[in-house]
C-alpha cells in the first residue's frame, strides 16, 4: 500500500483494489454492484454531486473495510457534506482530533485526553487517537473540523445508472479527484497538528 506523508490525507489504493477483486477487475466495482440503489435516481443517472456523495460513501469505511480510499490514521474522518445557504455546494469535511497541548490554555483540572492507539497507527508514523480507556474521570476531547469547498467543475456526472465497468471507471475518477483535492489542502493541517506534538 502507498505510504502516507504530510502531503497526503487520503489514498486511493488501486493496487489493493485489483489484487483483492472478487470480480477479477475491481473490489470497489464489486461494492458498487452490491449497492445499486445508491447509484441511480429512479433508473436515471445521478447528478455529479449525488454521484460524488454515493461513490465516496461506498469507497470509504465502514462500507468498504479496508476502503478503496484510506484515510490517514491521525485523521478521524474525511467526508463529503452539503454546504452553502441552499445546500447545493459540496465540501470535504476533515475531522482532526487534537490533544490538549493544542490549546492556548490547558484545563484547570486534569481531565482525560485522546490517547494513542498503537494498533491503528501502522508503519506510517501517524498516530491514531482514540477515546481514553479510563471512564472514571471526565474527558475533554477536542476535534477540529476543516471544511474544504469542492468546486463544481471538479465533479462529473455519470453517464450510466447501472453498475458496470464504465460506472466503476467513472466512480474511480470521481473518487480520485476528491482524494487529490483533499491532498492539495493537506498543508492546512500542518500548523494545526505541529502544535499538538510540541
Amino acid at each position: 500500500m502507498p505510504e502516507f506523508t504530510h502531503h497526503t490525507l487520503a489514498i486511493a489504493d488501486d493496487a489493493h483494489d485489483r489484487a483483492h477483486a472478487s470480480d477479477g477487475y475491481s473490489r470497489f466495482g464489486a461494492y458498487l454492484a452490491h449497492n445499486p440503489g445508491l447509484l441511480h435516481d429512479d433508473g436515471q443517472p445521478l447528478t455529479a454531486k449525488e454521484f460524488a456523495f454515493s461513490t465516496w460513501q461506498i469507497a470509504t469505511g465502514p462500507v468498504m473495510s479496508p476502503g478503496y480510499v484510506r484515510i490517514r490514521p491521525d485523521i478521524h474522518a474525511v467526508t463529503l457534506v452539503s454546504t452553502g445557504e441552499d445546500g447545493h455546494d459540496v465540501a470535504l469535511r476533515i475531522d482532526v482530533p487534537l490533544r490538549h497541548r493544542a490549546l492556548a490554555e490547558w484545563p484547570a483540572m486534569i481531565v482525560g485526553d485522546w490517547q494513542a492507539d498503537p494498533w491503528a497507527t501502522g508503519n506510517s508514523g501517524f498516530t491514531a487517537l482514540v477515546e481514553p480507556e479510563r471512564t472514571d474521570r471526565t474527558a475533554l476531547l477536542i476535534t477540529a473540523t476543516i471544511l474544504v469547498p469542492v468546486p463544481a467543475r471538479l465533479l462529473d456526472a455519470p453517464t450510466v445508472a447501472e453498475p458496470s465497468p464504465l460506472m466503476t471507471y467513472q466512480a474511480k475518477k470521481t473518487v480520485n479527484t476528491l482524494v487529490d483535492h483533499a491532498n492539495a489542502h493537506a498543508h492546512l493541517l500542518g500548523d494545526l497538528l505541529a502544535r499538538t506534538i510540541r
